[in-house]
């Protein structure tokens, strides 16, 4: 009794986890969704029923190296506790007399969470010295560390890179799995491999673009990165989004994958309307043809044709992988296009394929839309780690575990 994967027996030792509890808060500080703690407890859990002081660490929002109250993660481990079914500790501070006071008091089986960890300047610090520094401190609090918050792996910062150095560390049940899912992605993926992007920018998906040119059978677009790749073309895109520094790149993606045998699917009609935010106005929503988008409009959503059209692209996929939404989701007259292609990935498994939602925005879309989670195959907890990933860079929180 009392193993857990890579560490022995961990009964009575203090371990530190890095979770990912970076959870969207309403103006009251109510979380609005709770997905990354409930992705954290299996691991919190196994650890404390293996007997072990399980000392949590892990941010919430971005602020400047310093304790801001709107950033305290004093909902986050109220909520632990209800998901966790026992209670949370919970520390003022990350390496302070409150963190060292809470985990001295901790008994076998029994769970705390530190204070913010970007309170601390030492977390981010493009400093080596400063950033080791602070991750003695941590390992101070423990005897063994567990990675587990994927939403980070990407970044070299002290709870997820230094303090792996420092003691006996392992990787966690959900980072685990999210490798293991995106090995499946980029290691001889079941074909017909589809991708979905969306989002905002075309900006944000450029090194994920690029690779999977040279992977994917189909790259299909949509969201506001669309109206780049529309204006490539020599249409007129109104009052949408628009990046023309990459009008360029797009010209040479819709190149490259026309002589790759890639096929990029484009919207063929777009959801606009003349103004957003609404504010108090109700939205207005119009489908114009995509080559045909009116100088006083924008783009806020694929139209109900090139959803029908990206649906029947998913139909016979084996693997799907999908990163940002289609269109303004959080709005319901812009939602049908990301509605539809999320329900075209339910239906993945259905003959044996996979479906991995890429964390971030997609994930959000598809609890705020209404979806049962398990009929997908996988929604990452971690948008640009998935991402960082999938263009073929190296994760420093994966490759410091692995060395």
């Amino acid at each position: 009794m009392g193993e857990y994967a890579g560490l022995g027996d961990v009964s009575g030792k203090r371990v530190l986890v890095r979770s990912d509890l970076n959870v969207p808060l309403d103006a009251e500080r109510t979380i609005t969704d709770d997905g990354r703690i409930r992705a954290s407890v299996p691991t919190i859990r196994a650890l404390a029923e293996a007997g072990a002081r399980v000392v949590v660490v892990a941010h919430l929002g971005r602020p400047k190296g310093a304790p801001e109250e709107r950033y305290s993660l004093a909902p986050v481990a109220t909520r632990l506790g209800e998901v966790l079914g026992a209670p949370v500790a919970f520390a003022g501070d990350t390496v302070g007399e409150s963190a060292h006071e809470v985990v001295a008091g901790l008994a076998d089986g029994e769970v705390a969470l530190l204070e913010n960890v970007r309170f601390n300047p030492g977390e981010t610090s493009k400093d080596d010295a400063e950033r080791g520094a602070f991750a003695r401190q941590l390992a101070e609090l423990a005897d063994a560390f567990v990675s587990d918050g994927f939403g980070v792996v990407h970044r070299k910062q002290a709870s997820v890179y230094d303090v792996a150095q420092l003691l006996p560390s392992a990787m966690g049940a959900l980072v685990s799995t999210e490798i293991g899912v995106l090995r499946r992605l980029t290691e001889e993926p079941a074909r017909p491999y589809v991708v979905v992007l969306g989002g905002s920018k075309v900006s944000d998906k450029l090194g994920v673009i690029d690779n999977l040119l040279g992977k994917a059978d189909k790259l299909l677009i949509g969201g506001g990165m669309v109206f780049t790749f529309l204006a490539a073309q020599g249409h007129e895109v109104g009052k949408s989004l628009l990046e023309v520094d990459q009008l360029d790149t797009c010209r040479e993606y819709l190149k490259r994958a026309e002589e790759s045998g890639v096929q990029i699917l484009l919207p063929g009609d777009i959801v606009v309307d003349t103004e957003f935010p609404a504010g108090e106005r109700t939205p207005q929503p119009v489908v114009v043809p995509a080559s045909q988008i009116p100088a006083d409009s924008l783009g806020l959503d694929i139209g109900p044709a090139s959803a029908a059209d990206f649906a029947a692209a998913l139909a016979d996929a084996q693997t799907v992988f999908w990163n940002g939404p289609m269109g303004v989701f959080e709005v319901p007259a812009f939602a049908d296009g990301t509605r539809v292609v999320a329900e075209a990935l339910t239906r993945t498994r259905d003959h044996g394929g996979l479906s991995v939602v890429g964390g971030g925005d997609s994930a959000a879309a598809v609890r705020t839309l209404g979806f049962d989670e398990s009929t997908f195959g996988h929604i990452s907890t971690g948008g640009g780690a998935s991402l960082e990933y999938l263009e073929g860079k190296e994760l420093p929180g994966i490759t410091v575990l692995e060395g």
